[in-house]
Formats: structure tokens, sequence, C-alpha cells
């Protein structure tokens, strides 16, 4: 489903001559296009040895979340678990830190490079519950390849 977005991907990744930055947010602007409910993409990342997260290159609304302290809302819950969390419904949730009023789910993907967890993309939606395992798939890959870069 998503073999031509993979390409385009992993040609921003592989690009010679272009900050990791700029790489970052042409994927984000990429699936932002591609994918019509991922309507929030970004990174946070480790912010050295803090216990705590800071925005990268995004897409989509201004947000108040530039540091995420680990173990707060979804993206400081994965910096601990190191796993994907999906969130089908984030009224359904009891640690959600809301970004917009229209944030309706959510999508948050570890970086893991040589055993450590060095950031995640995150993804949020207007929608309830639209993230398929083809997206959880697609941006597990994604996440991969970047940690390759960084």
């Amino acid at each position: 489903m998503y073999e031509n977005l993979i390409k385009n991907i992993s040609t921003i990744i592989h690009a010679p001559n272009e900050e990791t930055d700029a790489k970052l947010l042409k994927i984000c602007q990429l699936l932002d296009t591609e994918i019509s409910y991922f309507n929030w993409t970004g990174f946070y990342f480790k912010n050295g040895e803090k216990q705590e997260l800071v925005l990268g290159p995004y897409i989509g609304a201004t947000t108040d979340h530039t540091v995420i302290s680990y173990g707060k809302g979804i993206c400081g819950q994965v910096a601990i678990s190191n796993q994907t969390f999906v969130v089908p419904d984030v009224t359904l949730q009891d640690n959600y830190l809301s970004c917009s009023i229209d944030t309706r789910s959510e999508i948050v993907v570890p970086i893991i490079k040589n055993g450590e967890n060095i950031g995640q993309i995150d993804i949020d939606s207007h929608t309830i519950n639209p993230f398929t395992t083809e997206d959880k798939e697609l941006l597990e890959w994604i996440c991969k390849e970047i940690s390759v870069i960084l």
C-alpha cells in the first residue's frame, strides 16, 4: 500500500549533502501530504542526559509541548517503555497531554539506536481510531531507517 511512500522516504533519508533536520522535516511534510488522517507529524528527541524530550522538526499546528518529561503523556511513556503506543481515542487516556482540541487519536513510535531510545515520531489525528497495522509498520520502518542517520 505504501510502496511509493517508502521509496520517497528512503530517497529523503539517504540524500547526500542535506542536513538531518531538513530530512526529518521533509518526511513530516510527505506523511502529512500523503496520509489524510495524519494531522500533526513531528519528532521528539532525548535531551542529552536529561529525562526529557525536546521537540524537533514537525508539521502541523503550533504546540506548547516543546519539552516533555519522561513518563508524561504518550510521548513520555514511550520514552520509558521503548514500545510503539497507539491511542485510538485520546479522551480515554488518563496520561494524555493535549496538543490540540482537535486531536482524537495518536501514535508514537520510538527511534532506537544502539539499544537506546533516542527519540520518537509522534502522529496526531483528528479522527478516532484511524491508525492501521500498515501505518504502524511504516512508522516503525521510518524510525529504524532514521536511526542510521542520527
